[in-house]
């Protein structure tokens, strides 16, 4: 199966992110696609197995297959936790809905660590850019506050808010090149600084829910098995052919 065909029939759920996502917009920001899509079980069975991710078919859009979009997720990849959090949803089917209903499940205070880390690693890069040109790239000064912001109020309340609301204007100010570079550093540093303290009193439970999400996984998969389809007669006979004497 191409995999452009899994993103197409197989999708469970479809967003926007980036700055549309974020409440960040302006003229000219690109529409940036993030899905996840279940491949049929039968898929699995063979040497060949489908792939964990695909990118397209349209311009910045890429989606995940659904057991490696939970593996990140568990993990708390920031990219991945704002995707299931996005206000934008552009597609859902009944499997994409019991997906964001176990949204709670895949926070913990592991948020600390790869947030952190992941800002981290960002941040190094701005730095670089600084010491070779001078100045950052702004866009990604912006997001990386954003980011920190994010993982900050994530660790106080326990839930993950995509659109800044009210932070727009000082982002975009920061976008603008507006606000000198020793000043956006401070405000990094605040922010890391106020995300450790709260993660000391974080309603967030240490560890995700594991079990829940690969119960999940494990229905879904089942479920799949169980339908007919194209890709697999041989195997979908086989299959049926025990569903019924099991009976």
């Amino acid at each position: 199966m191409h995999p452009e065909t899994l993103v197409r029939d197989h999708t469970i759920y479809a967003c926007v992110m980036g700055s549309r996502a974020f409440g960040l917009a302006t003229d000219g920001s690109d529409t940036d696609r993030r899905g996840v899509f279940l491949a049929p079980t039968a898929l699995f069975w063979r040497f060949d197995k489908p792939p964990t991710h695909v990118e397209g078919p349209l311009e910045e859009q890429f989606s995940w297959e659904l057991e490696r979009f939970c593996e990140l997720a568990l993990r708390a990849n920031p990219n991945i936790l704002e995707c299931l959090h996005s206000p934008l949803v552009e597609y859902v089917d009944d499997t994409g809905r019991e997906l964001l209903e176990l949204r709670e499940a895949f926070l913990s205070r592991q948020a600390l660590e790869t947030f952190t880390r992941y800002a981290l690693g960002q941040r190094k890069k701005l730095e670089a850019d600084v010491r070779a040109h001078g100045v950052p790239r702004w866009k990604h000064a912006m997001h990386l506050l954003r980011l920190l912001a994010s993982a900050r109020d994530l660790l106080r309340t326990g839930r993950l808010t995509i659109d800044v609301g009210d932070g727009r204007a000082a982002l975009l100010e920061v976008k603008r090149g507006e606000v000198p570079w020793p000043e956006v550093e401070s405000r990094m540093t605040r922010l890391s600084r106020e995300a450790e303290d709260a993660a000391h009193h974080s309603p967030l439970p240490a560890e995700p829910d594991r079990r829940r999400v690969e119960d999940f996984l494990i229905r879904v998969r089942r479920s799949s098995a169980l339908q007919p389809g194209p890709y697999d007669e041989g195997v979908q006979g086989v299959v049926g052919a025990r569903s019924v004497g099991q009976r």
